[in-house]
């Protein structure tokens, strides 16, 4: 019997990973300290997940104003740089691979998480949803529209984190850039109504994300640079696509070409959408042809839809998300082809092991 195409070794310029199979980023909320520091019961979580081609964290902090969710941990501080070491030595200790997600989520948060001030992001549009608090769910307020000295300044907490990722041992880090958070909000115009630099022509609503990948390509290699755009991100968080989207999007990637990243991660998240599975399909075929790097795609694939997608070249990897919470051996069993483990809802997001570090492995 032919081995799958996800369980293949992939070898590329800048990686080397035992297969095809990436553990997506998931905020878990499991960072309930003070300091928001990665402890104990994260390093195992990750580490049980080791055998992943590919481990990508939760999407981490890059500095206090870009919080938006509890309990999620951060890489700005120097202890929360120390913190992180148990983990990436616990994965590399069981032979993975780990990139961390650094993250900035703009206006999709809440006075209560910054003093009472309101959020920052590229334009004053209430995103009109709501943020998880430490005392339950809140609507979103109208954000402060960020002045060329707060953008300077995230600019500097990107490549700051991206620094303190290397010194506590990660193989590279993931910019997130997709799923209505920061730089989406700069690449949309339903969000971005600035009128300067950083706003207006397709070049201008870009130029935050290139000006964040310059600056962490000064501080760190830019083979350990990888990062996460949503093309398809419809009808959430405030997000509308619009007729400049594809647009858009096409020049980012056709720009991207021009930077040796790590790889380039396409994330499927469509609020709207009945097929979600195709249209990411089609996307990645769309985008394929443009980008001529490492490219990953993510949205709900299941082993025999993901071998597929591999098989027909629209990408080298795929990253899931659910089924990994669920099952830490999601290699081991799409190997074998045993069944899954049901993931918990309920406990995605509360505090303890439940739901994060006692799902059953294979025997």
């Amino acid at each position: 019997m032919e081995q799958m195409k996800l369980l293949e070794k992939y070898t590329s310029k800048h990686l080397k990973l035992e297969n095809r199979i990436v553990m997506a980023p998931m905020t878990r909320s499991r960072a309930d300290n003070e300091e928001h520091l990665a402890n104990d019961l994260m390093q195992n979580y990750y580490s049980q997940r080791a055998t992943a081609g590919l481990i990508i964290t939760e999407g981490i902090n890059v500095s206090k104003d870009s919080v938006g969710y509890i309990n999620v941990p951060g890489l700005y501080s120097e202890k929360q740089t120390e913190s992180w070491k148990n983990v990436t030595s616990a994965v590399h200790a069981s032979g993975g691979k780990i990139f961390a997600q650094l993250w900035h989520v703009g206006r999709v948060s809440h006075p209560d998480f910054h003093k009472g001030k309101v959020p920052l992001a590229p334009s004053a549009v209430n995103p009109e949803t709501q943020s998880y608090t430490y005392e339950g769910f809140k609507d979103t307020v109208t954000p402060q529209e960020m002045t060329l000295e707060d953008i300077k300044q995230t600019v500097k907490d990107f490549a700051n984190a991206a620094e303190n990722a290397m010194k506590a041992g990660f193989d590279g880090v993931e910019i997130h850039g997709a799923n209505g958070y920061l730089f989406h909000q700069f690449f949309a115009l339903t969000s971005n109504k600035r009128e300067d630099n950083y706003g207006g022509s397709i070049e201008n609503r870009g130029r935050f994300l290139f000006e964040v990948l310059d600056a962490v390509i000064e501080k760190i290699p830019v083979e350990k640079v990888g990062l996460r755009l949503s093309p398809d991100f419809d009808g959430v968080f405030g997000m509308t696509k619009d007729d400049e989207t594809t647009e858009m999007f096409e020049y980012l990637v056709n720009k991207l070409n021009n930077y040796d990243l790590a790889y380039l991660h396409f994330s499927g998240f469509a609020g709207q959408d009945d097929d979600p599975l195709k249209s990411i399909l089609e996307t990645a075929d769309h985008y394929r042809k443009i980008y001529k790097g490492t490219f990953m795609i993510n949205g709900g694939f299941k082993k025999d839809t993901a071998d597929k997608a591999i098989e027909d070249g629209l990408a080298d990897l795929v990253s899931f998300g659910v089924p990994f919470i669920s099952n830490p051996d999601l290699v081991q069993r799409f190997a074998v082809d045993a069944p899954l483990n049901e993931a918990d809802q309920n406990t995605f997001y509360t505090p303890g092991a439940k739901g994060y570090t006692d799902y059953h492995f294979l025997k």
